[in-house]
């Protein structure tokens, strides 16, 4: 793998890996509907709004992998998911087909599985129970890539990402956590592994509260090394912090649950 695709470069992630996999491969492409300053050699940008499959297609060209970051990272109306998460993402992986990339690895999301409650421990092989439009879009595209692998052999690794900071900063994060070197460490097996087809994993490090049965990456060979507990006493003040909400503290997924929410919650989720 010498020449990989990164959308999404711009935002959050973007730019902690774009300097995170420096020198990794021999030539990283970036892209995103806002231009980025000062690229280094090994770096070339090219702009692509992913509604459109034509921008798509120039930018996928050419490149054997891709780490699919782009479109929107958090709740917003199904207006603005729509066109970057559900078109977009489909635009993502047909242009890969197009152009013979070899694998994709597919930013997906916890909010796949925001309504578990906290008390049950879930694998991969646990349906989905989005808890909001944005965790809709992000079961849309695990759907997608499985689609994709099976149908046409793209290689697929999708990463259900928790909370990527360099420390949890309170007690949901405690489980869900992931730290920067360890995301590296399962985009390296999506691109690299050379057994993988399609595997769903979880985004997440050594965390000893973890809600997640995390059996699948172990099997690609995911060593985390960040562990949660080192950073307790932050998340612990950090929770001290924030008002109570019982249906948030309820799910998995928090906020993302609460927000909107209506009716019992003991009946919902799973």
């Amino acid at each position: 793998m010498e020449k990989v695709l990164m959308t999404g470069a711009a935002g959050g992630i973007g730019g902690r890996l774009r300097t995170l996999l420096k020198g990794v491969y021999r030539e990283l492409r970036l892209s995103d509907v806002t231009t980025l300053a000062g690229l280094a050699k090994d770096e070339q940008f090219v702009a692509a709004d992913l509604a459109d499959l034509a921008q798509v297609e120039r930018a996928v060209a050419g490149v054997e992998g891709i780490i699919h970051l782009g479109g929107v990272s958090i709740e917003k109306p199904w207006s603005m998911i729509h066109p970057a998460n559900i078109v977009g993402c489909y635009n993502l992986f047909e242009a890969a087909r197009r152009h013979g990339v070899r694998r994709v690895v597919f930013a997906s999301s916890n909010h796949v599985m925001g309504f578990y409650r906290r008390r049950r421990r879930v694998g991969t092989d646990a349906l989905v129970r989005p808890d909001s439009r944005y965790g809709v879009s992000k079961a849309f595209g695990e759907a997608l890539g499985a689609f994709y692998a099976d149908k046409y052999g793209l290689g697929v690794l999708c990463i259900r990402i928790g909370n990527f900071t360099d420390k949890p900063v309170d007690m949901r994060r405690m489980s869900i956590w992931i730290s920067p070197d360890d995301l590296v460490q399962l985009i390296r097996i999506g691109l690299e592994h050379p057994d993988l087809r399609y595997e769903v994993v979880y985004g997440a490090s050594d965390n000893a509260r973890s809600w997640w049965d995390n059996a699948a990456a172990f099997r690609l060979g995911y060593r985390p090394k960040g562990r949660a507990e080192d950073h307790l006493a932050d998340a612990q003040a950090g929770q001290a912090k924030l008002a109570p909400n019982p249906i948030a503290d309820m799910f998995e997924g928090g906020p993302f649950c609460s927000d909107e929410f209506v009716g019992d919650p003991e009946t919902r989720g799973a």
